[in-house]
């Protein structure tokens, strides 16, 4: 693969408007589809903004009609602001592109970041992103006391846990002992080169997460570096190791298309 750029568009008081983060994107999308700039991961913080994938449902949405802007990623409901550092990789892959890979990708350079400062991170099966894992579930406990057999959550379908206190805010995970997300991953690809990115958490006010549904999961929660660590991390602190871990990922990385299985022949009747 080849060198990978990196452009600083804007952190703290520079902190880049979603839409035209959104509009940068669009443009340096169509420079890597015409080969006119090379594979470039735009880095930047936003101002306070949630932001809704495709798959995002009404009931996961914040209940105050606070806006949100809908994208064209995948993935669903997720919030962008100070202390949360996003990237946006704009590669060009091989056709047709391992969507799964280039996400695993991502997961690999976030992971390596986090263990660098001494955060210990895993995926989680079914679930994309960056996760700190809990405690197993047998041991864990819900608020008062109960058995997870009685977390409303997990049996009452009508359950929200947005009307139900901070004991159920995903905020207050680590405090529960669940699994809690590190770094959030959503992309989108046209014409063979990626879009939209990651969303690590580094010292950002969680309780954004808990006016909407995090990516639609509701028996987790959201954490950052600093949370995890009990000491101030900034964005100044993580910038040049999330770079330096991303270039080693991504530039190394053995690029394939998506393997296609071929479809079985038709049967054909034996003759009599």
């Amino acid at each position: 693969m080849s060198e990978l750029r990196f452009v600083r568009l804007g952190f703290g008081e520079e902190a880049v408007d979603y839409q035209e983060a959104w509009q940068k994107q669009r443009e340096v999308h169509a420079a890597r589809f015409e080969d006119t700039v090379p594979d470039t991961c735009l880095l930047l913080e936003h101002p306070p903004v949630y932001t809704a994938g495709r798959r995002t449902t009404d009931s996961e949405r914040p209940l105050d009609g606070t806006p949100v802007v809908d994208v064209d990623r995948g993935g669903k409901i997720t919030w962008h602001g100070p202390g949360q550092l996003v990237g946006y990789p704009i590669m060009k892959l091989p056709r047709p592109v391992d969507v799964v890979a280039h996400v695993r990708r991502l997961e690999d350079a976030l992971i390596l970041t986090a263990a660098e400062f001494g955060v210990e991170t895993s995926r989680v099966e079914g679930r994309s992103g960056v996760w700190v894992l809990g405690d197993p579930v047998e041991d864990r406990l819900t608020p008062g006391g109960l058995s997870l057999d009685f977390d409303p959550r997990l049996h009452d379908e009508e359950f929200d846990p947005r009307l139900n206190g901070p004991e159920y805010a995903p905020s207050n995970a680590g405090q529960r002992r669940e699994d809690r997300k590190l770094a959030a991953i959503g992309i989108r690809v046209a014409k063979g080169v990626t879009m939209h990115g990651f969303a690590l958490n580094v010292n950002p006010d969680n309780t954004w997460f808990d006016r909407i549904v995090p990516c639609g999961i509701r028996d987790a929660g959201v954490t950052s570096l600093s949370n995890e660590l009990g000491r101030e991390i900034t964005i100044a602190d993580v910038l040049p190791v999330a770079e330096k871990h991303l270039r080693a990922v991504l530039e190394n990385a053995e690029l394939a298309p998506r393997a296609i299985e071929a479809a079985e022949p038709p049967r054909t009747a034996a003759p009599a």
